[in-house]
């Protein structure tokens, strides 16, 4: 039996009249097409949305707009690689009508549209929201790590510049100590001559002034560490404890179809604090008198917790566990049970700690309060498991603890509900950052990884639509829609 044969590359070929018969109907890049042709650039502020009548003609900001949905839709986001796109690829060159605009101008055309980029990404939602596919029920959020355009190498903390500034120290104590030998040395072991540990001396001491200004630029800063590539990234930790600078993305997202409702880039490592703000946006956007939110127990703070319920929002927030210095987990903060009646704490080995001493602030004045028992810690054979203090174990109540203490009773009655949280926001997460390999950023600084991000979430939200309503049904709502969408 032969093999299936191709043709002869001589062979002379009809191809289709026109470009258009190479794109099917339920081509993606149709909707691409409809999408962006029903948006009034004009409203959205887009550079050269109204032509110069002087100067060299401009490229319609569509034509640059259509290229980066479709670049990544398709997990193409350089702008060298977009451009290459425009040249060989039929979908491209049927969207673009065969215009082939190069990297210089895709890169800036994303470079000053930073807003109406991300004003497109809200856009699209309002669409979404009108065509019925946010459940406006229940919404879980979360961060991720990105990557910055910024390596570890370029990252500097005060010990890290400190331990460098020690080093090239040393290095030059060394050379110094070299000039002074006058020993005759064999040719195999020929050492650098005067002349050359001079120039290396140099160099040490002109890298030694640079981490010194860096030094000072952190002591006047009060930051903890400097990036020299991207200013704003920051060292942190992500969740497989991989240390990386990155950018922290706190993202809402919708648990009926899994869309991304709201998002904001962040240079905080954690996610403390950060729950009450996406909570109130997320209900602002779906325009509902209550929700329900979902959230991991890195938000768990009486501040965002208190603002959520004042708000009509409900928050579904595990208690954090904090453990102790020895690591037994019997010995945790949590193994240690509060008794109202008498407000003394029972431990693992049955004593009581008593309320010792109470902490304030001038802004908040008391705080909460420390509870303790050294005279049983010091006679206790679990002491060396439950902490690592000479005189004993302190557990602190915050003087909100009943509050926090309600909200965890409450996840925990409804935990089937609270389990979906990690089904709902991995989605987009798993998608954007393994399917798609975009869990690293092409841009620098903060307000241009936030438009890289608008482009990010707009295509997965454009992917979602796309399989849960199919291009035709797509297509026929746009044109219905007729008039464009405003901002």
């Amino acid at each position: 039996m032969p093999y299936v044969k191709g043709v002869d590359r001589n062979q002379t070929t009809l191809f289709p009249e026109t470009i258009d018969e190479y794109i099917s109907s339920d081509n993606p890049v149709r909707v691409i097409e409809a999408f962006v042709e029903q948006l009034d650039l004009v409203a959205l502020k887009f550079n050269f949305a109204v032509c110069p009548k002087i100067g060299r003609p401009p490229y319609n900001p569509r034509v640059l707009l259509k290229l980066y949905l479709y670049g990544y839709l398709n997990r193409v986001r350089s702008s060298r690689r977009l451009e290459h796109e425009a040249r060989r690829n039929v979908e491209l060159i049927w969207l673009l009508e065969k215009q082939a605009p190069d990297f210089k101008t895709i890169a800036d055309f994303r470079k000053n549209n930073k807003k109406a980029l991300k004003d497109i990404f809200r856009d699209f939602n309002r669409l979404c929201k009108e065509w019925d596919l946010f459940g406006k029920e229940t919404v879980a959020i979360d961060g991720t790590k990105f990557k910055a355009s910024n390596s570890k190498k370029n990252n500097y903390s005060k010990k890290k510049l400190e331990r460098h500034n020690k080093y090239i120290d040393e290095k030059i104590d060394r050379y110094l100590d070299e000039l002074d030998e006058n020993d005759e040395i064999e040719q195999s072991d020929r050492k650098p001559s005067e002349e050359e540990i001079k120039k290396r001396i140099e160099e040490l001491k002109k890298r030694k002034q640079r981490y010194e200004s860096m030094e000072e630029e952190l002591e006047n800063s009060g930051q903890n560490e400097i990036s020299t590539t991207d200013p704003d990234a920051r060292l942190m930790s992500n969740n497989n404890n991989n240390v990386d600078v990155s950018y922290n993305v706190q993202t809402a997202v919708d648990s009926k179809q899994k869309l991304i409702l709201d998002f904001e880039v962040i240079t905080s490592p954690n996610d403390l604090g950060q729950l009450s703000g996406m909570a109130l946006r997320a209900k602002e956007i779906l325009g509902v008198e209550s929700l329900e939110v979902l959230a991991d127990k890195g938000y768990y703070l009486h501040d965002c917790l208190r603002t959520c319920i004042e708000n009509n929002i409900r928050p579904y927030v595990s208690k954090q566990t904090r453990s102790n210095r020895t690591g037994d987990e019997e010995f945790y903060a949590n193994k240690f049970h509060y008794v109202q009646d008498k407000d003394v704490y029972i431990c693992p080995a049955g004593e009581e700690l008593k309320r010792a001493k109470s902490r304030r602030t001038k802004a908040e004045g008391v705080t909460g309060h420390d509870y303790r028992n050294f005279e049983a810690c010091q006679a206790c054979s679990h002491k060396v498991r439950c902490t690592q203090s000479k005189k004993g174990r302190s557990i602190y109540r915050s003087r909100h603890q009943d509050f926090l203490e309600q909200i965890d009773l409450k996840s925990k009655e409804d935990l089937e509900k609270y389990k979906q949280r990690q089904m709902i926001v991995e989605h987009p997460f798993g998608t954007i950052k393994h399917v798609w390999d975009a869990g690293y950023y092409l841009t620098r600084g903060k307000e241009s990884v936030s438009t890289e991000t608008a482009l990010t979430y707009l295509a997965y939200n454009l992917k979602r639509a796309i399989n849960i309503l199919g291009v035709e049904e797509i297509m026929k709502r746009l044109k219905e829609k007729g008039k464009p969408v405003m901002v």
